[in-house]
C-alpha cells in the first residue's frame, strides 16, 4: 500500500514538474511542448518506462529509503524564446518552482489536517492515508527540487550555471550531458556516505517543515 501511495505521489510530482517547464516555455514564446500535448496533468503523455516505472520500483526494492524517478523531458526549442538566455533560465527553474509550490501546499494541508484531528473521520483510516500522502508529497517534492538544483548537466540547475560561464567553458560544461547524471547515480549508489552528505539539507528542511505543519 505504501509503495502505491509513494509512486502515485512521485508520478504526480514529476508530471507537475514537467508541465511547469512546458507552460513556461510557451510563455517564453516556444509552443513546441504545447503542440505535442505536454501541457496536461494527464500522466500518460509524460510517462517514461525507465524513469517512471523501472527506477522507482528498483529503488523501492533495494535497501535504503531513497526513492526517485522522472518523466519524459519536455521538448522545447530555445530558438523560439524571445530572449534565449533569460528564457532558458526561467524554463529550467519552472519545474523546481512548481515542486516548491507543492511543498508549501503539503505543509499547509498537513497543518489544517492536524488541527481537525479530533474529527472521527479525519483521525481514522482516511485521515491516516491523507496524512501519509501529504507527508510523502512534502519529502518527494523537496527531493525533486533539491536534486534538480544540483549544477550537474543535464539537471535544471546546470542551465543557470551554463549562462554564468564564459561561452567556451559553458559549451564544454554542457557537453557532459547524461554522463554527469550517470556518474551521479553511480556515486550515490556505491558511496552512500556521499549521498547522505549531499542530501542532508533535504532531511533538515523536511524535519523543520514537518514541525511547522504539525506544531
Amino acid at each position: 500500500m505504501d509503495f502505491l501511495l509513494i509512486t502515485s505521489v512521485l508520478l504526480f510530482s514529476v508530471v507537475v514538474h514537467e508541465v511547469a517547464h512546458a507552460w513556461q516555455a510557451l510563455r517564453e514564446g516556444d509552443p513546441t511542448a504545447r503542440d505535442m500535448g505536454r501541457i496536461t496533468l494527464n500522466p500518460f503523455p509524460h510517462l517514461d518506462l525507465v524513469g517512471s516505472f523501472i527506477v522507482p520500483l528498483a529503488l523501492y526494492l533495494l535497501p535504503g529509503d531513497f526513492l526517485f524517478g522522472w518523466a519524459k523531458p519536455v521538448p522545447v526549442n530555445p530558438r523560439n524564446y524571445r530572449n534565449y538566455r533569460i528564457g532558458d533560465i526561467r524554463v529550467s527553474l519552472a519545474g523546481i518552482v512548481a515542486n516548491l509550490a507543492l511543498v508549501v501546499l503539503c505543509v499547509l494541508a498537513l497543518g489544517m489536517l492536524s488541527r481537525v484531528a479530533g474529527d472521527p473521520v479525519i483521525s481514522g483510516q482516511i485521515g491516516s492515508s491523507i496524512s501519509k500522502i501529504l507527508t510523502y508529497g512534502l519529502l518527494i517534492n523537496l527531493i525533486l527540487a533539491y536534486f534538480n538544483l544540483l549544477p550537474i548537466p543535464p539537471l535544471d540547475g546546470s542551465h543557470v550555471v551554463y549562462h554564468l560561464l564564459p561561452p567556451a567553458l559553458g559549451t564544454r560544461y554542457r557537453s557532459v550531458r547524461w554522463h554527469g547524471l550517470i556518474f551521479l547515480f553511480l556515486l550515490f549508489g556505491f558511496f552512500t556516505d556521499v549521498f547522505s552528505v549531499v542530501f542532508a539539507p533535504v532531511g533538515l528542511a523536511f524535519n523543520w517543515l514537518l514541525g511547522v505543519a504539525l506544531g
